[in-house]
């Protein structure tokens, strides 16, 4: 049960394995882009590519889709960023239980923005968690976990295809280990648990009282979306890269410094600034911050 890269991944990788997939659940098609064409999920595709049984049911609250599903006699499922709750009702059905994926060391950061959180939360490392599902959102004891440092440049899109790689080889791991019955069970401590919400576009305008580390920090974690905001020279602009400085100003946190051949210098918080690379006016397109201002002069 899955819908974006990372599941498909996952799913890419058991069946590689040469496990037997009875069926593949994956969330309804969804309309996209301009021409709000239905589009089918990553991992759609790629059951559809292998021949394999797919069921796109809108809930679990269906008796019939339980029953369906009952009816496929799976011995284990497999989750990993389906996108849909699952009631003890299905939970129950599988010999072996429900396995799930998670992109974080848990208890730390439970919920739907794992990846890009850790980012925002200026963590240092992260991983992927093996974990059998409860009826509480992953608060279910863990299997195992992997845990890879974060490197300091990188967004949540370049982070997530290395935890997909990562998860792609621990689900595989994990059911041989839940096969030969050496897996293991570790309740989590519900103390040391966290919370990684959706995100929203609240999170989008950058707050230049920040150090710069910080700025960094957040246009790292939304992007590729929702992508930090800022109003610069009088222009909204998305941001999409930014680089800390070793300077020391004075000016007040926001102030545009000056324009360099790598981009443009603004003032943050602690005295520090950063020099904002990429970025993309309202109705532009994404460019390097030289390349925009060259055809668009700065006075400061």
């Amino acid at each position: 049960m899955g819908t974006p890269e990372i599941a498909r991944l996952c799913l890419e990788r058991i069946v590689r394995a040469g496990h037997e997939i009875v069926g593949v659940y994956t969330k309804p098609d969804m309309p996209k882009n301009r021409g709000m064409k239905l589009m089918q999920s990553e991992v759609k595709q790629y059951a559809v590519s292998e021949s394999l049984p797919v069921f796109q049911p809108t809930t679990f609250r269906d008796e019939a889709v339980v029953k369906e599903l009952s009816a496929l006699a799976p011995e284990l499922i497999v989750v990993v960023a389906y996108g849909k709750i699952l009631p003890q009702s299905v939970l129950d059905i599988p010999k072996f239980g429900c396995i799930n994926m998670h992109a974080s060391v848990l208890p730390k950061l439970r919920g739907a923005g794992p990846v890009q959180w850790a980012i925002l939360n200026h963590f240092t490392e992260t991983g992927v968690t093996a974990m059998y599902l409860s009826a509480g959102m992953d608060e279910g004891d863990i299997i195992s976990v992997e845990k890879t440092a974060i490197d300091p440049e990188e967004t949540a899109e370049e982070l997530l295809t290395r935890l997909s790689e990562i998860a792609a080889n621990l689900s595989v791991r994990t059911i041989e280990a839940i096969a030969n019955g050496t897996a293991t069970r570790t309740p989590q401590n519900a103390d040391e648990a966290t919370y990684a919400p959706m995100l929203t576009k609240d999170l989008c305008p950058i707050d230049w009282m920040k150090p710069a580390s910080f700025v960094r920090d957040q246009v790292r974690g939304l992007n590729p979306w929702p992508v930090a905001t800022a109003e610069l020279a009088g222009t909204r602009f998305k941001i999409y890269s930014v680089q800390p400085t070793d300077h020391k100003t004075d000016a007040a946190p926001g102030t545009i410094l000056q324009l360099t051949k790598q981009g443009l210098e603004v003032a943050c918080g602690m005295g520090e600034s950063v020099i904002v690379m990429q970025l993309q006016a309202e109705g532009g397109k994404r460019m390097a911050a030289p390349d925009y201002f060259r055809g668009h002069p700065l006075t400061l």
